[in-house]
């Protein structure tokens, strides 16, 4: 029986996300696509592969999305631990090719925490999702910061408050072409 490219595209995309707990090297995009729902057009979703965002608008200002689960995909007994990768890097892959610049390549982070981890449990469901939206100058210079530290920084709030919250936080960002 033949098949082609949307047929393809249909089974893995059930593998992918068919179940209500999706694997963590999925679920960034699961999250990903959750915020691009509520902050297109004003911005882009550039996150792909090397990107140095996820998110950019017209004006220069980036934007990075971290997400971690309290109930992962696997068997476990207790709630995952909420750890976020901030680290600086070394540079960025931009057009042109690798730019050589250690630092945080986003101006601002949100990141998302789906603390749910009885049965009910579902990381497709955008409602079950909280969201800490945080200027990169706030955050520490360390590598990992926990969900812990992202409370003291910032409040938690749900998908429907998230781009006015984007929008509040990216406003105290002066001129994002020159950071």
């Amino acid at each position: 029986m033949p098949f082609g490219p949307a047929e393809v595209v249909a089974k893995v995309t059930d593998a992918a996300f068919g179940r209500p707990l999706v694997t963590n090297v999925l679920r960034a995009q699961l999250v990903e696509a959750m915020i691009a729902l509520v902050l297109e057009p004003a911005w882009h979703w550039c996150g792909a592969d090397y990107a140095p965002c996820d998110f950019e608008r017209a004006d220069g200002l980036r934007l990075e999305v971290k997400q971690s689960a309290a109930r992962q995909s696997w068997s476990t007994n207790k709630p995952s631990k909420a750890v976020f990768d901030v680290a600086a890097r070394t540079g960025r892959y931009e057009a042109h090719g690798w730019v050589e610049e250690y630092g945080r390549a986003a101006h601002l982070y949100v990141f998302a925490h789906h603390p749910t981890f009885d049965d009910s449990a579902d990381h497709r469901d955008p409602a079950q999702w909280l969201f800490y939206v945080v200027p990169t100058t706030a955050l520490p210079d360390v590598k990992q910061v926990a969900l812990g530290t992202v409370k003291t920084m910032a409040e938690a709030v749900p998908i429907s408050m998230l781009a006015e919250t984007v929008a509040t936080v990216a406003s105290t960002i002066s001129n994002p072409r020159a950071a």
